[in-house]
């Protein structure tokens, strides 16, 4: 059955504009509705492997969550972390655990469950700096000097000891007085 109808409409595959006859017709030719098809049943074929992907990869998921006792391999997993992460969990004692032998550590379900609900502890705010004065201070060789000690020692020792060091112009000052009391201490 023809129609006299003429209707502008765009094709749903390729975008350009054409005359259809019918007013359900969707492509502007057979190789378009060809390929919208393909273009179709490709997609759901995808979707379908892409689903049986997230099931194979979910379902030891799981079965480690009916398990009470789990490896520390099976920790990871359920943390989402790496390996290393999770035995360094286990080995600070964020989260116990028993050796049952030299190669089987094991952790319990609800000491996991205990970890995840614990609050997040607040950091500590920084403390500020304390300002001192450059009357107080000593350039690095002035101190290397008044302490007779050699230019290498002398570094090591404000590095150590994470003594402040205040950069004015083109000299580098240290406290004095925090300098003599941390030499008394050692």
């Amino acid at each position: 059955m023809s129609s006299n109808i003429e209707i502008k409409r765009v094709c749903q595959h390729c975008g350009n504009e054409f005359t259809a006859r019918t007013t359900k017709t969707k492509y502007c030719s057979l190789k378009c509705a060809s390929r919208a098809y393909k273009q179709r049943v490709k997609a759901v074929k995808i979707g379908q492997s892409d689903a049986e992907t997230k099931r194979i990869l979910n379902e030891p998921i799981e079965t480690i969550k009916a398990k009470e006792f789990l490896s520390v391999k099976d920790v990871s997993k359920l943390l989402g972390c790496s390996l290393r992460t999770a035995y360094r969990l286990v080995n600070d004692g964020t989260i116990k655990s028993v050796n049952l032998s030299e190669r089987m550590t094991r952790v319990k379900r609800s000491e996991l469950d205990k970890l995840l609900e614990q609050p997040t502890p607040k950091k500590p705010e920084p403390k500020e700096p304390r300002q001192y004065d450059i009357s107080e201070c000593l350039t690095i060789g002035e101190a290397e000097r008044y302490f007779n000690l050699p230019s290498k020692v002398f570094y090591e020792f404000v590095k150590r000891n994470n003594i402040p060091k205040i950069q004015k112009g083109k000299f580098v000052y240290v406290p004095k007085a925090l300098i003599e009391a941390k030499l008394k201490n050692t």
